[in-house]
């Protein structure tokens, strides 16, 4: 894999230029390619965002959300739009399985493919371009140093900096989480520069839901949550039940995982939530718990040091008594 340095020189060639990422996008994976559309419509380029699935109804206020095609939708469309492309540019993932439905076809595309990620373990060999750096807080982060290393730094907007705002809030939890560096508050006092309003970002990402998903949080921490002191962790373990009964839609679970880190002394929190193809796993972790190993060791996962994902095919009960299972394991490293 190229670096991207070593690509730059290409973008004074307009080009028909596809942009995807990961399934179930959110604020970072959508922020990020919409971002880059829009930098590279200021270059000439012809650009399509897809998008291997749905994605949350609160990032429909980013600019040009609208224009995003859905490939289980809009798989024609989409699959033309594949065909023809002569860059595709892989954000906020660096292996294709993370695209789901979509993993075939990127792997047969001939044309020249570029990585943008945050991510560990990144599959460097499917990619002509690209830079994978876990030290960044966001991949909306390297859209930033992609445009300012390329020497456009003229061409950010206040479209361009809404988009990389809110991702660079939803993966750092509002500046939160430890990946905030110096770097990233010298970033968004750049993106200020050209007209962002930051408080419109945070009510479009953190005040735009209905009240179902409100009460299915309370519910959730009254009736779904264990808390293990011995171990210093956090369950919640969501039936499939309880999404049908609060009528829960994609995005409506995003963050409820960080919700029981307010509990003094927790260094694990995990979430799984029953869907239709398999049992999804969220980790996070304070200090020095590794998430990412933990994940990929025991639930097929991966992701940050404090912040992982997974998966099971077995059932929910099942699933949850791997974990207790394997949190005996982890006892000393819990402590």
């Amino acid at each position: 894999m190229k670096t991207l340095n070593e690509f730059f020189p290409l973008l004074s060639q307009k080009s028909k230029v596809v942009i995807t990422t990961h399934q179930k996008p959110d604020a970072d994976a959508m922020g990020a390619s919409l971002a880059l559309r829009h930098f590279l419509d200021e270059l000439g380029h012809a650009v399509t965002v897809i998008s291997p699935t749905n994605w949350a109804g609160w990032v429909n206020w980013m600019p040009g959300a609208k224009d995003v095609l859905n490939y289980e939708n809009q798989r024609k469309v989409a699959e033309q739009k594949l065909d023809e492309a002569e860059w595709l540019f892989c954000l906020d993932f660096n292996i294709f399985h993370r695209t789901k439905a979509m993993e075939k076809k990127l792997s047969e595309l001939s044309c020249t493919k570029i990585l943008i990620d945050h991510h560990r373990e990144p599959d460097e060999a499917s990619f002509n371009y690209g830079k994978s750096d876990t030290a960044k807080s966001s991949t909306c982060e390297m859209i930033f140093d992609f445009i300012e290393e390329s020497g456009h730094d003229a061409l950010l907007t206040k479209e361009i900096s809404e988009c990389l705002y809110a991702g660079i809030v939803g993966d750092t939890g509002s500046f939160r989480f430890s990946s905030t560096h110096a770097g990233v508050h010298t970033m968004v006092a750049r993106l200020k520069q050209t007209g962002l309003e930051h408080t419109y970002v945070h009510e479009q990402l953190f005040d735009n839901f209905l009240e179902n998903r409100l009460r299915f949080i309370g519910h959730v921490l009254m009736n779904r949550m264990e808390v293990f002191y011995e171990y210093n962790t956090v369950l919640i373990a969501i039936p499939k039940a309880d999404l049908l009964k609060y009528e829960i839609r994609t995005g409506d679970t995003e963050g409820l995982v960080n919700f029981p880190q307010t509990i003094k002394g927790i260094k694990l929190v995990a979430l799984v939530i029953d869907r239709d193809e398999e049992r999804k796993w969220s980790f996070r972790s304070k200090g020095d718990f590794d998430c990412n190993t933990f994940a990929r060791k025991y639930f097929s996962g991966g992701g940050h040091f404090n912040a992982a994902g997974g998966g099971s095919t077995d059932s929910l009960d099942k699933t949850v008594q791997h974990f207790k299972n394997v949190l005996k394991e982890n006892k000393d490293l819990l402590h």
